[in-house]
């Protein structure tokens, strides 16, 4: 077995530091929903893990380079379960519902919440955030979107269009509704609403892009 200049074996050693790096990302994520971007501090996060800022900085050198890999963790678990919704060999009815469904479920999770002020409340002091969410998250999720329905306005059973514009058109059914009442602190969401405003925008959907048979 291989071993490093210490006689560590080298698999240890990945899997140690992969580990390390997930406590940091675990730490920055709450430090950054519950104190903001502004407030949290590479010097606070160095405490909060017992080690060195020097070893925080040998993961994430800047604070910036930290938020970015916060939330490209938190997009890659979103992604994951969105993932799991959209089977192109299945109908585009129910893969558009099971979509819609989850990525509301998931917008209006209080962490989302948190995460989605976070970069709206502070993006004026740090215009960097916006494109990092955009980036990581909310662009790929459109673009995820834009390849399913790509997949079935090419096998016909979708009218043909802009698959990414019909993404978008989605996205913003499923985001104009519960989700902002969610993000204003006017409303919370149950499992029927979400149930029903996910039908409801499937449905608006299809009249524009589903099939005339």
């Amino acid at each position: 077995m291989k071993t490093d200049s210490e006689g560590t074996p080298l698999g240890k050693r990945a899997l140690d530091k992969a580990k390390r790096r997930e406590t940091i990302l675990e730490i920055a994520q709450r430090s950054f929903l519950e104190q903001g971007y502004d407030r949290t501090t590479m010097s606070g996060i160095a405490e909060a893990m017992g080690g060195s800022k020097g070893t925080l900085w040998s993961y994430f050198e800047t604070k910036e380079i930290l938020f970015e890999a916060m939330i490209e963790r938190a997009a890659a678990h979103f992604r994951a379960d969105l993932l799991a919704t959209l089977d192109p060999g299945g109908q585009p009815e129910v893969g558009l519902r099971d979509f819609a469904e989850t990525f509301i479920r998931k917008i209006t999770s209080p962490d989302s919440i948190a995460l989605q002020r976070v970069v709206i409340g502070e993006s004026a002091r740090f215009p960097e955030l916006g494109p990092i969410f955009y980036t990581r998250a909310a662009g790929v999720t459109r673009s995820l979107l834009a390849r399913y329905i790509g997949a079935h306005m090419a096998a016909d059973a979708l009218r043909k269009d802009d698959p990414l514009k019909a993404a978008n058109m989605l996205v913003s059914l499923c985001s104009g509704g519960q989700f902002q009442r969610v993000l204003w602190g006017t409303e919370t969401c149950s499992e029927a609403m979400i149930a029903e405003e996910a039908a409801t925008a499937v449905d608006y959907f299809l009249r524009v892009f589903g099939r005339e048979d």
